[in-house]
C-alpha cells in the first residue's frame, strides 16, 4: 500500500514529505499500525546527518504512537484497535534476549540500524528502489509495519500524542538510572544536560529516592523546568564551575552517581572528576566525540566507574509500562518538556529540537485523533 512518509534523500538533506511511498507486505508475526504522533530524537538527526553509517534515502523516525489496524496470523498479543507505542526491536532468541537483556541482543545493529527489516527485506520502495528504515519502525509515516516485539500496548485513556517519546528518550534516560545505575535512596545524583533524556533521568533520580538531585545545564528556562520537575540543585555551568558547584553543594564530596546527556568531551571529563570516591558516570548521547582517561587520576585510586549504557538497559515491555503508572502518579511529568508540530512541519520541528528551542519536539501525524477515542 502507498503511505505518506518523511524521506531524506541524501546525507545531509531535509525531510521531504511524499506520498508516493510503498509499504512492505505484513508478514505472520507482523502489526500494521496507523500513526498518530511520533517523537524526534537526536538519533533521527545523527542518522539525518550521517553521523552513523546507514544508507539513503531512509524514512527515519523510532517513537511512534498509534493504533493497530491489522494483525498477522501468529500474533499472540495485540488486536485491532490496540493503542500502541514502538520501540527497538530485539530478536528474543539470541543469548541476551533469552536473559532478559534486549538492549544487548547480538543482532541489535542488524536489527535497528541496517536499514532493512530483520530478515533483510525492505520496509519500504519508491518507484522500485529500496528506501531503508530505522528500529524497523520509521514512524515519520502515515502507517508503518512492524513486528510485534516491537511494539507496547498503553490504555486507550492516555493522549497519544503525548506517548510516543516514552518509546526511546524517556525510556533511556530513565532507564540508565532504575536500570543500570541504580541509586540507593539517600544517594546523590548529578544530570548533565536537561533535555528530554536528562530530565528523564532526572525525574527517575528522585523517584528512586536521591536526596540530592542535581540539574546541570546552561539554560535557565530549562534549569527552572527541572526544579518543577524535581531537582533539589540547579546548576548554570555557563556561569559557574560545574565541578567546584557540585562539590560546594555535597559538603565537599560530590556525587555518587552522574548522568551526562551532553556528548561534549570537556563535559563528560568533567563529569568524571565531579563523581565522589566509588562514584558511577553513565554518558549517554549519540556522538562521536572521543574524552582523554587518565586511568590513575580518573579512574583507580578513587574507584570511580564509567558505564555504557544503551536505550536505559530496557525492556520496553516492562519498563514504559512502569513509566506510564508513575506520570498518572504524578511522579514523572515528561509530557512538560513536549511542543506539537504537524507533520507538514517536520523540518521546523527537527531544527526547534536541534538548536534547543524546543526540549522535545512531537509531530502531529494523524491530525483527527482525539484523546480517549
Amino acid at each position: 500500500m502507498k503511505i505518506k512518509a518523511a524521506v531524506v534523500e541524501e546525507q545531509g538533506a531535509p525531510f521531504t514529505i511524499k506520498d508516493d511511498v510503498e509499504l512492505a507486505e505484513m508478514q505472520a508475526d507482523d502489526i500494521q499500525v496507523h500513526m498518530v504522533a511520533s517523537g524526534i530524537c537526536h538519533s533521527d538527526e545523527a542518522l539525518r546527518k550521517g553521523d552513523a553509517v546507514i544508507s539513503y534515502p531512509i524514512v527515519l523516525g523510532h517513537e511512534g504512537a498509534g493504533i493497530v489496524e491489522k494483525v498477522g496470523p501468529e500474533v499472540k498479543d495485540f488486536k485491532l484497535g490496540d493503542h500502541v507505542i514502538l520501540s527497538f526491536y530485539g530478536c528474543g532468541n539470541c543469548v541476551n534476549c533469552m536473559k532478559g537483556m534486549p538492549t544487548k541482543c547480538l543482532h541489535y545493529a542488524a536489527n535497528n540500524l541496517s536499514g532493512v527489516r530483520p530478515d533483510g527485506s525492505a520496509h519500504f520502495t519508491e518507484n522500485g528502489h529500496d528506501v531503508a528504515d530505522m528500529f524497523d519502525q520509521s514512524s515519520f509515516t502515515t502507517t508503518t509495519v512492524v513486528r510485534e516485539r516491537n511494539a507496547v500496548k498503553v490504555p486507550k485513556e492516555l493522549d497519544l500524542r503525548k506517548l510516543g517519546p516514552l518509546g526511546c528518550g524517556y525510556v533511556t534516560g530513565s532507564g540508565a538510572v532504575f536500570n543500570t545505575l541504580k541509586p540507593e535512596p539517600g544517594s546523590t545524583i548529578a544530570v548533565i544536560g536537561t533535555g528530554a533524556v536528562g530530565l528523564a533521568a532526572m525525574m527517575a533520580g528522585r523517584i528512586s529516592g536521591c536526596t540530592t538531585v542535581i540539574a546541570v545545564d546552561i539554560h535557565d528556562e530549562r534549569l527552572e523546568l527541572a526544579k518543577e520537575l524535581g531537582a533539589t540543585d540547579v546548576i548554570n555551568s555557563k556561569n559557574v564551575d560545574m565541578v567546584k558547584a557540585i562539590q560546594d553543594l555535597t559538603d565537599g564530596h560530590r556525587v555518587d552517581y552522574a548522568v551526562n546527556t551532553t556528548g561534549v568531551s570537556k563535559v563528560i571529563q568533567d563529569a568524571i572528576k565531579a563523581l565522589a570516591q566509588g562514584g558511577v558516570l553513565a554518558p549517554i548521547a549519540v556522538t562521536a566525540n572521543h574524552i582523554d582517561i587518565n586511568t590513575w587520576d580518573d579512574l583507580c585510586p578513587a574507584d570511580k566507574t564509567i558505564v555504557g549504557v544503551n536505550m536505559g538497559d530496557s525492556i520496553p515491555q516492562v519498563d514504559i509500562p512502569r513509566l506510564i503508572k508513575f506520570y498518572q502518579l504524578g511522579m514523572f511529568d515528561f509530557d512538560k518538556t513536549e511542543k506539537f508540530y504537524t507533520f507538514d512541519q517536520i523540518n521546523e520541528a527537527n531544527a526547534d529540537f536541534g538548536s534547543g528551542k524546543t526540549i522535545k519536539s512531537v509531530l502531529i501525524i494523524d491530525e483527527d485523533y482525539k484523546p480517549g477515542e
